[in-house]
């Protein structure tokens, strides 16, 4: 399974802010609440026992997959299913401004 993150498309989803970020995830069927991660960030590998969609507005989010890895920037979204062991980590200096996705 490739880690494909998918990408804020201004022309289909309008200027990229919490609010707009926030009604595509409730579109794809998300309860979504707003985190703030400060640099040096780690949450070690882990699970989840639902679905949900990773999605930054702002900041670098390094989420790690099965041997994969993708650095996520300002309008990237990335599912991760239901128990697949996972990380991620808060590169840079800036923190990262999240929008957690959890499907029902």
């Amino acid at each position: 399974m490739a880690i494909e993150p998918m990408r804020w498309n201004e022309a289909e989803d309008g200027a990229l802010s919490i609010d707009t970020m926030r009604e595509k995830l409730e579109r794809l069927g998300c309860t979504v609440c707003l985190y703030t991660y400060p640099p040096g960030t780690v949450f070690p590998p882990h699970t989840h026992a639902m679905d949900k969609i990773d999605g930054v507005l702002s900041g670098r989010f390094m989420m790690t997959m099965q041997g994969q890895s993708v650095t996520l920037g300002a309008g990237d979204m990335l599912p991760v299913p239901k128990g697949i062991l996972h990380r991620a980590e808060v590169i840079g200096d800036e923190p990262v401004i999240s929008l957690d996705g959890i499907k029902a």
